[in-house]
């Protein structure tokens, strides 16, 4: 610890023998004892010292002690320091009164009591310490507060001229202060930005995402960046970004928001610029590459038509021109048949094509089993693999039960795939054909079938496997290309699947390690068995279970022939009558006509939506329909659409695709039938 400074004691006496006297007495108080041995050694002593108190013997040759005082005294820097006289004579009244008014704080007479000197001595001591420590704390008092105005002032010049907005909020939401550019971004004076919150700034497009994501910070406290749009009252927009931090005490305690407001506009519209031109740029490419696929296509078109003509024709002129024999003329007839078969395969698939782009295709939909569909696809491709000595493998699970689908155009899925491998395997290769079931998602009780076709030819490169579904796309399409074909096989598979609620995907280790096309479709829900089970033991009556929604009037309504007639084909299965229309105008037409227990609607339809529909029905009376329960199905699965369509007036809603059990055990539910739905 640093050793506290000693103190000055100042003993005046012209006798050198009470001065020792004095030291003797005071010197284990431990202070700085300096001598003077006259009045005018004392007076030279304080003017390069302050001492805590003086000892002054009255009687001194020249000047004596009051003289001495009275010249101490007149001296401001020691107009205050204690003078205690000492006399070896006794104190006469008069004595007395004069030297109190010089000044004098105590009288002592000689010969000193030591006792007495010490504790005199010890008292002005301590308060000439503690005198000097308030000194010290009032000029660090004064260094400190000059510091705070000097801070306080750079403070205020750096909120006063900062580039961003500079606001403070209270707990209780109440703005307590605010700068200069804060006030220039909202577009108010300095008392408005203190009685408006910076939301009510915010452009109205914007502002309930803002009041939104704002409740959200202040419910949860963390750290706050948002940006939003702003406009002045004098209809000046601007895009600004807000931040924000909890403002904490000491002990962690919420003392109100900090934030800033940054003017962003100019970043804004470099961004959307930059964006702008990506975006061109993105476009001029995308034109270009159509443009080369569609040269590419063309070439290979005309290449692809030209071909089985060139055959076609050739036979037909030696056919007029000369006579074959039976031999000869059977070979040319096949030759024409078999180049007529490719080129109308051909035309086909670019019909396909025209009808995928224009939106036209459609299925006739009906039961299908799979097995019946694979077989025939397999026949129809042997004719292919045999003079390429390509060995088929099947392995083909009888147990797979039917898909719900379009029996022709499941055949060419199948049948385009076997084709497509059997064109790039090489001769003697093998082409693996799979059916099987597989489990969906968990929590589900819908199965899929999954179709698997393997080959061991040329494979598809890492480059080219992310686009081997698109339409006119080919590995190689230069002239020099090994195998024919106009790139739109895989394309249409694609769609097909799709159409049929399915999903599709190739797998490739890299070229020439051959392919694997994957194919799931979604089995329809057979409870057959299931059933058999819980009636044996009497859990619920045969009727029931075959017919759960018996007497039930179930109206559908969905622009998508395909969604219509399979949810008319799955109610119908379960006992209920289902109408199916596919617009709002239809359905509204329909329930003018007839009672529906329940309305199943689709959400996205051209024209008139499905919450356009439900809107329309809920400002009817009850008996016209008003009040029917009804279900949303869409491909909308956001918990935003959820709330959507439970807002606009339905009372459940289910994303595609549709689980059959799910829906029917909703529609249980809504409807608070007796009966258990029977699952898979």
């Amino acid at each position: 610890m640093q050793m506290e400074p000693k103190v000055n004691i100042l003993l005046v006496d012209d006798k050198l023998e009470n001065l020792l006297a004095l030291e003797a007495i005071l010197e284990k108080l431990g202070e700085n004892l300096v001598r003077a041995t006259s009045g005018e050694e004392a007076l030279r002593c304080l003017l390069h010292q302050d001492f805590a108190v003086i000892l002054l013997d009255v009687q001194m040759p020249g000047m004596d002690g009051f003289e001495t005082a009275t010249l101490i005294r007149n001296r401001g820097r020691s107009r205050h320091t204690p003078i205690i006289f000492l006399t070896a004579f006794s104190t006469s009244d008069q004595m007395l009164f004069k030297g109190y008014a010089l000044g004098a704080v105590d009288y002592l007479l000689k010969p000193l009591d030591p006792n007495i000197l010490t504790s005199k001595v010890t008292v002005f001591v301590e308060l000439f310490k503690k005198t000097e420590a308030v000194k010290q704390q009032t000029a660090q008092l004064v260094a400190v507060n000059a510091e705070l105005r000097q801070s306080e002032e750079r403070l205020r010049s750096l909120s006063t001229c900062s580039p961003v907005g500079i606001f403070e909020i209270d707990t209780e939401g109440g703005c307590r202060y605010t700068n200069p550019r804060y006030q220039a971004i909202c577009g108010l004076k300095a008392a408005e930005s203190l009685e408006k919150s910076w939301l009510e700034s915010v452009h109205l497009e914007d502002r309930e995402q803002a009041v939104a994501s704002w409740s959200t910070y202040i419910y949860y406290g963390r750290d706050y960046s948002e940006e939003f749009r702003f406009q002045t009252a004098q209809g000046i927009v601007r895009w600004v970004q807000v931040r924000s931090s909890p403002m904490l005490s000491g002990q962690g305690e919420l003392l109100g928001y900090v934030g800033t407001l940054e003017d962003i506009t100019e970043r804004k519209q470099a961004e959307e610029v930059r964006a702008q031109v990506i975006r061109e740029q993105t476009a001029r490419q995308e034109a270009e590459a159509a443009n080369r696929m569609k040269d590419e296509f063309l070439a290979v078109l005309s290449h692809e038509l030209r071909t089985p003509l060139t055959s076609m024709l050739g036979w037909s002129k030696i056919l007029r021109s000369k006579k074959l024999d039976d031999k000869a003329t059977s070979r040319a007839l096949e030759a024409i048949e078999r180049n007529a078969i490719s080129q109308m395969q051909l035309i086909e698939d670019i019909l396909d094509v025209s009808r995928i782009i224009r939106g036209q295709l459609r299925l006739n939909v009906s039961a299908v089993n799979l097995i019946s569909v694979m077989e025939a696809a397999l026949e129809a491709v042997r004719p292919l693999a045999e003079p390429k000595e390509i060995l088929l493998n099947t392995m083909l699970d009888t147990s797979v039960g039917s898909v719900y689908g379009d029996p022709a155009r499941l055949q060419q899925i199948v049948w385009n795939l076997l084709t497509n491998a059997i064109k790039f395997t090489p001769k003697g290769g093998r082409v693996e054909v799979n059916l099987s079931v597989i489990p969906g998602e968990e929590q589900t009780t819908q199965k899929y079938a999954q179709i698997q076709v393997s080959d061991t030819g040329i494979g598809i490169s890492s480059e080219f496997l992310p686009k081997v579904f698109e339409r006119f796309r080919q590995a190689d399409s230069t002239t020099t290309r090994s195998h024919n074909g106009l790139g739109l096989g895989l394309a249409i598979v694609r769609h097909l699947v799709e159409l049929h609620k399915g999903t599709i995907f190739a797998q490739s280790p890299g070229t020439g390690q051959g392919a694997t096309f994957t194919v799931k479709l979604p089995l329809l829900q057979d409870n057959r068995g299931n059933r058999g089970n819980r009636e044996a033991t009497g859990e619920i009556s045969s009727s029931v279970a075959s017919t759960p929604l018996a007497g039930l009037r179930v109206l559908v309504v969905d622009d998508e022939a395909d969604t219509r007639n399979f949810l008319s084909f799955m109610f119908e299965e379960y006992g209920a009558f289902a109408i199916a229309v596919a617009s709002v105008d239809e359905a509204l037409a329909v329930l003018e006509q007839a009672k529906a227990d329940i309305l199943i609607s689709d959400i996205g339809m051209s024209e008139q939506d499905g919450y356009t529909l439900i809107r329309k029905l809920r400002s009817l009376e009850p008996e016209k329909g008003g009040c029917i329960p009804a279900i949303a199905l869409t491909a909308y699965t956001r918990e935003e659409d959820r709330l959507e369509a439970l807002s606009a007036g339905f009372q459940q809603h289910l994303s595609k695709p549709i689980d059959p059990t799910k829906l029917i055990a909703m529609v249980a539910s809504l409807l608070k039938l007796p009966v258990e739905v029977p699952v898979s």
